[in-house]
């Protein structure tokens, strides 16, 4: 396999993290304003951050109710990860199977070495062996980029400042008009900062599936498998009860393949469209054909 750097996803990487340094720089002023003092929010974020550095990969498999699976259970899924690490020259991950019939799959963790890559019940009742190939060689591209770190930071400080949104009065119960604006101040910023770190993880995120895409494509040398396996993934949602499309739609940015739900749901999509995806994955097959 020959894997060539994405300075682009590089690039975009760089300025995704300045960014979001800038954006925990406002945030803690959120938190200042709101007089949650010097001690507090260095305790306050010293233990979100040692929970996002250690925990994070568990805390996204525990939010779609996956679990780590052995070789026993999977005997085929772990000897395809196993067959596509050694082409991508990478440690195996971690295996996980979530319990929902919603076909994805995802990868978390942050690094190389410590990585999880999880599929649903749902997508491995749903494609083949060629299929379910291309969508893991896709989340190990994820991990060989280094993506995923990036993404789990963004997405951990979008969800800590709603957070603050949702929950902001609970600093200042009990306090004066004074102590009432400092709070409402406070969650005006945390709002501010959930919506700029949305945007970001969007801007980020539909760049690193294409990227990932390619990578895929190098890995197995098949990009009609992925493609292949991306329009059925797509044809398949509808089919999905909609209250298990609604308890896994926070994985979004993470999954192969996002949730959507109407018009609103597209605009703001993380993913770029499957049919561009597609297109994409079917050039890389003809200028594969052709060398």
């Amino acid at each position: 396999m020959e894997w060539k750097a994405d300075w682009g996803l590089r690039a975009r990487m760089a300025a995704t993290m300045l960014l979001l340094g800038l954006l925990y720089v406002v945030f803690l002023g959120g938190l200042w304003i709101a007089d949650v003092g010097a001690f507090g929010m260095v305790a306050f974020m010293g233990v979100f951050m040692v929970g996002q550095f250690f925990f994070s990969d568990k805390l996204a498999l525990y939010s779609m109710g996956a679990r780590e699976v052995e070789r026993e259970e999977y005997p085929e899924l772990h000897a395809t990860i196993e067959r596509l690490c050694q082409q991508a020259d990478l440690p195996k991950p971690k295996v996980a199977v979530a319990d929902t019939r919603v076909p994805n799959a995802f990868a978390a963790g942050r690094s190389q070495k410590n990585a999880t890559v999880c599929v649903t019940r749902g997508l491995l009742q749903t494609l083949d062996s060629e299929e379910m190939e291309g969508v893991l060689a896709h989340e190990l591209a994820h991990v060989k980029n280094r993506d995923v770190m990036v993404m789990t930071i963004a997405s951990f400080l979008s969800t800590l400042a709603f957070m603050v949104v949702r929950f902001g009065f609970l600093f200042g119960g009990g306090r004066d008009r004074q102590g009432g604006g400092q709070v409402i101040v406070a969650i005006a910023v945390s709002f501010a900062v959930w919506i700029l770190s949305f945007l970001l993880i969007r801007l980020l995120s539909r760049y690193r599936e294409y990227a990932a895409d390619r990578g895929a494509a190098a890995i197995t040398g098949k990009p009609a498998a992925l493609a292949s396996a991306l329009l059925t993934i797509d044809g398949s949602m509808d089919r999905v009860p909609s209250e298990d499309l609604r308890e896994t739609s926070e994985m979004n940015a993470f999954f192969v393949i996002p949730i959507r739900s109407g018009f609103i749901g597209r605009v703001f999509s993380t993913h770029p469209s499957t049919e561009n995806r597609v297109e994409r994955l079917r050039d890389l097959e003809r200028q594969m054909e052709t060398q």
